[in-house]
């Protein structure tokens, strides 16, 4: 064996790593199906009372074709594990929560979906600390 080959590091991810990768594309699954019940309201797939775009009043209108459009960009993402992923959730997270949370007289209460963005965004932040405390480097 030669003296380069000795001193050659493997990187291996760590178990956390490994999770939070899984969790992301978990994530990214939910983000695709809520995309795609977005663009089932947009089309008129499902009947039904302001299920459709031409029916729909303008701010229902601004926010479905909006969310329709970011969730599925954040599922490719997350899936991807990449940078921007999660940075498409959050403006996803946010636009639906300022919806719910902030105007439920023109969007009806959806206390549950605040509540699933508000424990993965914990969720994310806890992932990324404990990932950060694991690759800093220990003083002495």
């Amino acid at each position: 064996m030669s003296e380069v080959t000795s001193r050659r590091v493997v990187l291996q991810p760590s178990g956390v790593e490994v999770i939070f990768a899984w969790f992301q594309r978990v994530v990214a699954g939910y983000c695709l199906l809520f995309g795609i019940l977005y663009w089932i309201k947009l089309i008129g797939f499902y009947p039904g009372p302001l299920w459709r775009f031409d029916l729909m009043p303008v701010h229902w209108q601004v926010a479905a074709v909006t969310l329709a459009v970011f969730f599925p960009f954040a599922a490719a993402g997350l899936w991807m594990l990449a940078s921007w992923g999660p940075v498409i959730w959050f403006i996803c997270a946010v636009t639906e929560t300022v919806m719910y949370a902030g105007f439920p007289e023109l969007f009806g209460h959806r206390t549950l979906i605040v509540i699933s963005h508000a424990a993965v965004a914990l969720l994310y932040i806890v992932f990324r600390v404990t990932i950060w405390l694991q690759k800093r480097p220990v003083r002495h």
